[in-house]
């Protein structure tokens, strides 16, 4: 994988396909995996487009520093900013599964200029209610506290978190500095997108169907798309489905 500096941090990363008229696609992974968990994917979605993935900073091949100061929504969502500088692209298609989507939501935010596209696969825009924010964080302290103490053990049987390399210390202080939340930015900034918003979940991802109804309600541009026989991993268990799905989104631009 190519990587860049980011103040010490490295950040990995690749190019897939080759630059074309199409809007460049920037792909980002759900949490405790790796770039790795699109292999499935590439073929079909970079036949005509650039598609750049990447590691989350303590995650795959990416540094997973010890200073857990080094770990924040803000940071990866500059990230993805530092990412698409080093491949010469000003302007793209953002998406990812999960915590990829909700930084992509995050990046959509701070960077709305940059996005043509927004990709939201089986993810959700965080929480309005300070109660159930609380609730979700406890969730992810217990996501760092298992990998503290179990190590890679505690991965999840998900099909995306068994594809790439890990530090379970890494993984630890993502969950810490990424995962939790600690504003409605994201929720809030949904009404307000306009640029066109594929919304795409595993009818079988029971968590997060209710997420994805909410966000198609809620952003004005939005397609839902539920694939059948498909979990949390969608991309992988559907992955011809999923890839039809995001061809014919992307083909409409």
């Amino acid at each position: 994988m190519r990587s860049i500096d980011r103040d010490g941090v490295r950040i990995a990363y690749d190019v897939h396909g080759a630059p074309s008229d199409a809007l460049p696609l920037l792909l980002s992974h759900g949490y405790a995996s790796s770039s790795s968990m699109w292999a499935p994917n590439l073929e079909a979605l970079s036949a005509g487009r650039l598609v750049i993935t990447w590691d989350v900073r303590g995650h795959g091949e990416s540094d997973a520093p010890e200073d857990p100061s080094r770990y924040s929504e803000a940071a990866s969502v500059e990230d993805m900013a530092a990412v698409l500088d080093a491949c010469g692209v000003t302007h793209a298609a953002v998406g990812g599964l999960s915590l990829g989507g909700y930084l992509s939501l995050a990046f959509h935010a701070s960077h709305p200029a940059r996005v043509g596209a927004l990709l939201l696969f089986d993810t959700g825009p965080g929480y309005r209610s300070e109660a159930a924010r609380a609730q979700w964080n406890r969730w992810a302290i217990a996501q760092a506290e298992a990998f503290e103490t179990e190590g890679l053990a505690a991965l999840s049987a998900s099909g995306e978190v068994r594809r790439g390399a890990h530090d379970s210390g890494g993984l630890a202080r993502a969950a810490r500095g990424i995962l939790v939340q600690h504003t409605s930015t994201v929720i809030d900034s949904l009404p307000s997108i306009r640029v066109p918003a594929l919304v795409l979940v595993g009818a079988d991802d029971a968590p997060f169907v209710a997420a994805a109804d909410y966000m198609a309600s809620r952003i004005p541009t939005a397609t839902l798309v539920v694939l059948a026989d498909a979990g949390h991993a969608s991309n992988l268990d559907q992955p011809d489905a999923f890839d039809a799905a995001v061809l014919t989104f992307l083909g409409q631009l």
